[in-house]
């Protein structure tokens, strides 16, 4: 079964359902309502940390859960026991369109867009983790729906709410280092996979819905260790690897401060495709369009997996020691260079374990990940721009800078809570995040065609490439 056979049967299964008048107050019309009453699609791991920040809204009630997994579900349920639970998404939605006001997806990738249609052709507003998507059409089909039924949506990427991405947009915005010609991101996990599909099975656990956790997705018999609950990321039917994990964390900020749209050609320098595992490392190359930010075009590099970033002129650090030394035998250093290295360390001269760098043309600017101030660098020195951040902090109202992530976490999904009760908007709406998850699905499609260079017509929704456009969506298993 295809996507829109799925929406379909999806939309059939709901057409008969009378939605209560206090829906509405959850569209972008803003009619006020009190309560807010949420369902849960996926309540273990990320989706219990979900499941967390949104309750701690004041106006929040727990109304419903569901997951495949019983432990999971036992575990929500302590926490909320006044709320229904469910093993089937489709069940819960139908059983309980009278009692919910907006759904919350938290499911491995795969099952983001199945569960969050269906909940939107109900009229519901949707929380949907990140990516949005597993398919660049489901990412098309979400910000249409969403669009035409007007309802309030938010993609679960906390830190675009957080105070220090805030500035590096404004910053960038502002013109601090003038227009931008190239960003560099980085990330050294390793969301991939490069060894072989496990043969054989193993019995499924007694706790686990092994039909429902592979839903719209291919059959395969359960290997442990390899899908629930954790390493479904690194796998090609499930996940979006590392690029998908936290790539879509890291480009946000640069991706909004640019104002960019989605890219004009992808290349990934990687491994060979297995087509079951992601490669361990990546080196994406996009090319955008010009924005009012940006240069005429705009090239963008990210690297993943173990060892990364490359090595790169525009990633050193004034006093930087050089990659190959730094990683140097420390046994043959003198107890006096590693006094010096540790002193370097400190003195900002190694790159961040994650973050961007902005190269423009008054300077480049780097943007930890997360929760540090941007610096400006100039001429291979940090310059202070301690003025330029009071400047921004004050026209836009910022406030003093709050970096507990305990503090801070919550109000990406407050933020949305507020929204459906008409008193707020969202900063990373489905209009938003489904280009970002173009973005970054485009990037992933390209690790399949290694050192090819993918042309995409945005326009017409494929690539120049015949070859690659067959991976834009999958089919749908009836399940």
């Amino acid at each position: 079964m295809n996507k829109r056979e799925f929406i379909k049967k999806s939309a059939a299964l709901s057409s008969f359902v009378l939605l209560p008048s206090g829906i509405w107050s959850c569209t972008e019309k803003k009619e006020k309502t009190t309560r807010l009453r949420t369902a849960h699609i996926g309540v273990g791991n990320m989706g219990a940390a979900d499941l967390e920040a949104i309750s701690s809204h004041a106006k929040v009630d727990v109304t419903a859960l569901c997951d495949v997994d019983a432990d999971n579900l036992a575990a929500a349920k302590a926490l909320h026991p006044k709320a229904k639970t469910y093993t089937d998404y489709r069940v819960m939605l139908k059983e309980m369109a009278d009692d919910i006001d907006a759904v919350v997806v938290s499911t491995p990738d795969h099952t983001h867009a199945p569960a969050s249609m269906m909940a939107m052709e109900m009229d519901k507003p949707v929380y949907c983790q990140k990516p949005l998507t597993h398919y660049v059409s489901e990412a098309r089909a979400m910000k249409k729906m969403a669009a035409d039924k007007g309802l309030v949506t938010q993609m679960g990427i906390q830190v675009h709410s957080f105070y220090d991405y805030k500035l590096a947009t404004l910053l960038i915005q502002s013109g601090i280092i003038g227009k931008v010609h190239t960003v560099r991101a980085w990330s050294p996990k390793n969301w991939g996979y490069d060894g072989p599909e496990p043969t054989g099975s193993d019995p499924i656990p007694k706790t686990l819905d092994w039909n429902l956790w592979l839903g719209t997705s291919a059959e395969r018999p359960y290997k442990e260790g390899f899908y629930h609950p954790g390493n479904w990321r690194k796998l090609i039917d499930y996940g979006c690897g590392t690029l998908g994990d936290m790539g879509v964390h890291i480009f946000d900020t640069p991706y909004n401060a640019l104002e960019l749209d989605v890219p004009m050609t992808i290349k990934n320098e990687c491994r060979e495709p297995t087509g079951f595992g992601f490669p361990e490392n990546n080196i994406v190359t996009y090319e955008f369009p010009q924005t009012k930010h940006t240069a005429e075009t705009l090239k963008w590099v990210w690297y993943d997996g173990p060892g990364a970033p490359q090595d790169h002129e525009d990633l050193r650090l004034p006093g930087a020691v050089p990659k190959a030394e730094a990683t140097e035998d420390s046994a043959e250093k003198s107890m006096e260079d590693k006094m010096s290295l540790e002193t370097k360390v400190a003195d900002d001269s190694v790159l961040p374990e994650q973050g961007a760098m902005f190269i423009g043309e008054k300077g480049r600017l780097l943007l930890p990940h997360f929760m540090q101030l941007p610096k400006k660098i100039v001429d291979g020195e940090y310059v202070d721009i301690s003025e330029e951040i009071k400047a921004v902090e004050k026209a836009n109202k910022m406030g003093e800078p709050i970096r507990n992530y305990d503090t801070e976490g919550p109000k990406h999904y407050h933020q949305f809570v507020d929204a459906c009760l008409g008193t707020d908007t969202t900063t990373a709406p489905f209009s938003y995040a489904s280009r970002l998850t173009e973005t970054i699905l485009l990037g992933v499609i390209a690790g399949r065609f290694p050192n090819q260079v993918l042309h995409w017509d945005s326009e017409n929704a494929k690539f120049a490439e015949e070859e690659a456009n067959k991976y834009l969506e999958g089919d749908y298993r009836n399940f």
